[in-house]
């Protein structure tokens, strides 16, 4: 996608299709520093969502903190649907898989929630109908990783139970990213506040919120958010799940969180 920055993709495809599908778009988690597509666990869950899903996954490598701050993976998110929008469709592909760019989801995990959220934003404040072939109908933040100065009860509460997200963890994760000397007020991290930016034209949405994850209590203020600001969402809460679960294919929660992910898709693609 841009060798110069380090982007690039795997695709994920069927060796066939007989209409077109939709294409997902995934940006992986890591809390802004760490990990990259090639690793084992996103490779699963991309896997699952071009069987399960029924669509061509394009799994996303954007810069990672802390050389490479705020907004640095946005930039690289919106470059990565760019990328795609200027080949009309998703390269390597031949005509046996054809795509409906006019059915483009995103989706990620924590860090990848997060990323989420601000590609769509950015790409729905862009939105030119006439110049463009990429149409986000929806978006997938998956247990983003949102936050502020404030301390909720939720992560008061799991502090030191609940596994993978902590205090300690996550403080650093936004000193690595966010520009120097900001706070988590800022508005990559706080994007709950009321005055937060939202484009008119921002897509709908499928929060994914775990009852045992520290972040939940940003999650779902998130979503109210949303609600409020007259935007279509739909919350998809499971109250003994752990940050990252859907990465368990043996759970049962990672099973169901699919089907309502393909259910969401299908309700909001342009084309069946």
């Amino acid at each position: 996608m841009d060798a110069s920055r380090g982007i690039w993709a795997r695709v994920f495809a069927p060796a066939a299709a007989d209409r077109p599908l939709p294409v997902i778009v995934y940006y992986h988690g890591g809390g802004f520093a760490l990990f990259s597509p090639a690793i084992g666990p996103f490779n699963g869950v991309c896997r699952r969502f071009c069987s399960q899903i029924g669509a061509v996954v394009v799994s996303v490598n954007y810069r990672l903190a802390p050389e490479h701050r705020y907004p640095a993976a946005y930039d690289d998110g919106v470059d990565a649907l760019r990328f795609i929008d200027a080949n009309g469709g998703v390269p390597g592909l031949g005509a046996d898989v054809p795509v409906d760019l006019a059915s483009c989801f995103l989706a990620g995990e924590s860090a990848g929630g997060n990323v989420v959220h601000h590609v769509a934003n950015r790409w729905a404040a862009e939105w030119q109908p006439s110049a463009r072939n990429v149409r986000v109908a929806g978006i997938f933040p998956v247990q983003p990783y949102f936050g502020g100065e404030e301390r909720t009860e939720s992560e008061l509460r799991l502090e030191g139970v609940a596994p993978v997200v902590n205090l300690r963890r996550s403080d650093f994760s936004w000193k690595a990213f966010l520009p120097v000397g900001a706070n988590r007020d800022h508005p990559a991290a706080h994007v709950t506040d009321e005055n937060a930016d939202l484009a008119e034209e921002f897509p709908p949405t499928m929060v994914v919120i775990g009852g045992f994850d520290p972040l939940m209590d940003w999650q779902r203020r998130y979503a109210d958010v949303l609600l409020r600001k007259g935007k279509k969402v739909q919350v998809a809460e499971f109250p003994d799940a752990f940050h990252g679960f859907y990465g368990f294919p043996e759970l049962a929660d990672a099973t169901k969180v699919l089907q309502d992910m393909k259910t969401f898709v299908e309700s909001n693609r342009t084309t069946s």
